[in-house]
């Protein structure tokens, strides 16, 4: 018989009705033991000597001990369970392991592991950014779902606690995920309740004030499984390197799932999100580098540099498998965020460290968003070809409420010589403003995955978006787009270990007159990407590899106008990315693992480009925080018997050359190289696993700076850190 099976299913396949047992001990073996004589009924005087089978569980991404760094499957470039060496697009999972050995807290250290996914600098520090292929990026995907910025910034960074792994589909994603920026999609997988019980206590404790508590437990509710919950939950408490620099974050994350039937669940989900933290903008620059300051200097005012709120999200989706061909799925979320922020921003520095500030306070902020998803899935043959197809409806409605005051001149400051307010300045209400917006959007899409003779994969699909914006204080809709976004891949599996596929791929961008109200409509920014690649499984599926070539063009970029006398601007803006990127991850020898990245971005330019003359602007000039070369590489080892069991070591490095500090190229950030070490041991007290785990960060304690806002908010990396761990499961 042959199958994926759990070490428990295949001894009990292969026992059928033979007078034993499989017994599991406490290390987690399974040993055979006679069967009770009463169980044995009337099988015979059949006798066999005691064995000891070990087996390796089959592959399960939501087992808490998997300790992969592979995973076989992703959702998020197909959103169905589709194995990665038939997908014909670049897509890496950072599996849970990862995280863990890693001790990761804030995605932007995740994806690091991730091929051409570099950080930038938004909202001071206080919003996730990333620049993917070139091209920035300030959307995040919870399950599939949207997870927007706010209109004029600010939120806040994910919360870690409940996630399983992280998914990154490089390239666009629009006729899967609908509007969204063209280099990529990062998806972020949650915990879902287990039938099996688990329970694990972490405390975490690190340079600068660092402590974090985490809670994960779930379990069934009932002795039929019939309703399972799983409840994540965290603290946090740190300091920081920077001057007047500080956070404190609750997060609470239940879930409850019902299994109504074998082929009908139900989820219902919630996540609320305190955060108290402190709005840094980092450095600035003097000419073509950043100031040559203390990495503890702040140019921030501890009395007007707060971002204070909460988030909540709650969900529900349901399922139900008409048969074992079709499927349909209903998803339904509703998040809000509402918080304060205080901030200030500034230019260049002068040569003798003068610098202008400027305030920008926000008290009173709200953002709700509602999203439904619809899916229907089927499989169906049709002349020798077998198709897997996706048929879906979504609906997105943001609404964004903003009141401020900006933009006040700050008291003078010098950055050699810094001083600070001892009060908060009275500010000119003159300076005060309100924003009111409302984003609605539907689409729909069709997808067919078909797999052909000859052990060919091709995929193709469109979708269909209608977007409209409106600003509610005017009564006016300021942007209405439609677009059609098609997709299309060819893949050869000739081999199990081998893959080898093209790809095409369009995108449907941000709107570039969403808060205009003068009444001027442009054409939505576009994208298209040619993407090919070869993958590759080794060891039996342990280590893959992927190696890709993309060549990516976004285009209607708003630019300046050239028409007197209103000089109102132009779709007119094109810029483009080429590349290779080199992934691999899995595991070497049993104990051995490995996750590595490379990019290599040799043209990454805005191609297209005019100032208010006519002139060419910065056409020819490099895109901002886009790396010629950028990767990581990191490896751990566990001992896997004798004296040295549970003892685990791991090193990596993590970089960057060169980057361009803003579009105009008038400043860069020097390439940098960072160093990580892990030192961890596990063992067994009964049932209960106890590890205990040192992180070094940045070993080689060298200065760095790990990004921009495309202006001049340059964020200083940390220096020399360590990150220590006590975790309990059971």
């Amino acid at each position: 018989m042959q199958g994926d099976y759990t070490a428990d299913e295949a001894i009990r396949i292969l026992l059928g009705d033979a007078p034993l047992q499989a017994v599991t001990t406490g290390e987690g073996a399974i040993t055979l033991q006679p069967r009770p004589a009463e169980l044995q009924n009337n099988l015979g005087p059949q006798t066999m000597p005691a064995v000891q089978v070990v087996g390796k569980a089959a592959y399960d991404a939501t087992d808490p001990y998997n300790p992969d760094y592979r995973l076989p499957n992703a959702s998020t470039a197909t959103k169905t369970d589709t194995p990665i060496m038939e997908t014909p697009f670049s897509v890496q999972v950072v599996p849970k392991q990862v995280l863990e050995d890693q001790q990761v807290v804030r995605l932007d250290q995740a994806v690091r592991n991730v091929a051409g996914v570099n950080t930038s600098s938004l909202n001071q520090g206080t919003t996730d950014g990333f620049i993917i292929r070139g091209f920035q990026n300030n959307i995040t995907y919870r399950d599939g779902m949207l997870l927007p910025t706010i209109l004029g910034g600010g939120t806040t960074k994910r919360e870690m606690a409940n996630l399983e792994r992280v998914e990154v589909l490089k390239g666009p994603g629009s006729i899967l995920f609908g509007r969204s920026e063209p280099g990529g999609i990062i998806n972020m997988v949650t915990k879902q309740p287990l039938a099996t019980p688990y329970y694990s206590l972490q405390q975490q404790f690190g340079s600068y004030d660092f402590y974090r508590t985490t809670i994960d437990a779930t379990a069934p509710l009932t002795n039929d499984d019939t309703l399972l919950y799983r409840l994540n939950l965290s603290y946090e408490n740190a300091g920081s390197f920077r001057d007047f620099v500080d956070n404190e974050r609750v997060f609470i994350a239940p879930v409850l799932k019902w299994n109504i039937s074998e082929r009908t669940q139900a989820t219902f989900e919630l996540e609320y999100q305190h955060f108290d933290e402190t709005n840094d903008p980092g450095i600035t620059n003097i000419g073509t580098r950043p100031a040559n300051v203390p990495i503890n200097t702040a140019l921030h005012e501890p009395l007007l540099s707060k971002n204070k709120g909460d988030r909540v999200l709650v969900g529900f989706n349901w399922a139900h498998e008409f048969n074992d061909n079709w499927k349909i799925s209903h998803r339904f979320n509703y998040e809000n965020y509402n918080f304060s922020t205080m901030s200030l921003f500034f230019g260049a520095a002068s040569n003798n460290g003068d610098v202008d500030r400027f305030l920008n306070l926000g008290p009173e902020n709200d953002s709700g968003r509602y999203f439904n998803s619809l899916n229907l899935s089927g499989k169906i043959d049709t002349a020798g070809a077998h198709h897997q197809l996706l048929l879906g409806f979504d609906h997105f409605i943001i609404d964004d409420k903003f009141v401020g005051n900006c933009c006040q001149s700050a008291p003078s400051y010098n950055i050699f010589s810094p001083s600070y307010l001892a009060n908060v300045p009275v500010l000119d209400s003159a300076n005060s403003f309100k924003g009111s917006y409302t984003q609605d959007w539907y689409g729909l899409y069709i997808q067919d995955q078909i797999e052909l003779p000859y052990h060919l994969h091709a995929l193709a699909g469109v979708r269909y978006d209608s977007a409209q914006g409106s600003d509610n204080i005017l009564g006016k809709v300021t942007s209405d787009e439609d677009y059609l976004s098609p997709r299309g891949g060819l893949l050869w599996h000739p081999m199990k270990w081998l893959s080898v596929y093209g790809s095409y791929t369009e995108n449907f961008g941000p709107s570039s007159t969403l808060l205009r109200s003068d009444g001027l409509r442009l054409p939505p920014q576009t994208a298209q990407q040619w993407e090919t690649g070869i993958k590759t499984e080794f060891f039996d599926g342990r280590l893959s590899s992927t190696i890709s070539y993309f060549d990516l063009t976004k285009q209607n970029i708003r630019v300046a106008g050239t028409q007197a006398p209103l000089f109102l601007p132009r779709a007119a803006g094109e810029a483009e990315s080429r590349g290779i990127e080199f992934e691999l991850s899995g595991e070497i020898m049993p104990g051995w693992n490995m996750i590595a990245a490379y990019a290599y971005t040799p043209f990454a330019k805005i191609t297209k480009d005019n100032d208010s003359n006519g002139g060419p602007a910065n056409t020819g000039k490099r895109l901002f925080l886009a790396p010629e070369h950028s990767g990581s590489f990191w490896n751990t080892y566990e001992f896997q018997t004798g004296s040295l069991h549970g003892l685990k070591f791991g090193a990596g490095v993590s970089g960057v050359d060169q980057r361009q500090g803003d579009a105009d190229n008038s400043f860069q950030l020097p390439g940098y190289m960072t160093v990580g070490l892990l030192a961890s041991y596990q063992m067994k007290i009964g049932k209960t696993k106890l590890t205990t785990q040192i992180n070094a960060d940045n070993l080689l304690d060298k200065g760095y700076y790990a990004g921009t806002n495309s202006g001049n908010f340059i964020a200083i990396g940390a220096p020399r850190s360590f990150m220590g761990s006590i975790r309990l499961e059971y």
